[in-house]
């Protein structure tokens, strides 16, 4: 199978289960930005020392390349069968992140400021993944707004990747917190100057 198909040549893409868009529709901005996501989490991965953050990160990992797979599905289309083989929303993942924020708490020191992305190699990577994840949550939240334009608005987008993507803001966030306590570098705290 070649990596190049040619199809796109024209400035539009496929989409799971049928029906092509163009490459600047919502849908696309939607998958894209959880890709890069995807991305920048993978990014942080080589760059961060504690291995129970790196362990948890892979897994999110494969929820996000889920969620972009979903995200990629057309819509319904009456007449359209729906396509097979499609992974189901990590759902569960929400409650576990949470645990794992929950757990970190009761490690680091107490919020007294605002943070600045920074610190330690990892927590700087963290810190940009984390802006990329509400980048995502922007960009999914625009897709299942009502002036979307690919169907009615409960069969665009399972508000359950709002959700997912909102939690792991906070828990990218959490890490590179957990980072910098780990390497002593510690959290940037911004200052009024």
């Amino acid at each position: 199978m070649k990596i190049y198909t040619r199809t796109g040549d024209a400035g539009d893409t496929g989409l799971f289960g049928g029906g092509r868009v163009p490459k600047d529709h919502v849908r696309v901005a939607a998958y894209g930005t959880v890709d890069e996501l995807n991305a920048s989490v993978g990014w942080a991965l080589t760059v961060v020392s504690d291995a129970t953050i790196r362990g948890r990160l892979a897994r999110v990992q494969h929820d996000l390349f889920a969620l972009g797979s979903l995200l990629a599905t057309a819509p319904p289309v009456k007449g359209r069968p729906e396509p097979k083989g499609l992974p189901t929303l990590p759902e569960a993942r929400i409650a576990e992140m949470e645990s794992w924020m929950d757990e970190a708490d009761t490690r680091l020191p107490a919020l007294r400021a605002f943070i600045l992305p920074g610190g330690s190699p990892g927590a700087a990577a963290l810190h940009v993944a984390r802006t990329v994840c509400r980048r995502a949550e922007r960009a999914v939240v625009t897709l299942a707004s009502p002036e979307a334009v690919d169907g009615p608005v409960d069969e665009r987008v399972d508000r359950r990747v709002v959700a997912y993507l909102n939690r792991l803001s906070d828990l990218l966030f959490t890490f590179a917190r957990l980072e910098n306590d780990a390497t002593g570098d510690g959290d940037v705290e911004w200052r009024k100057e």
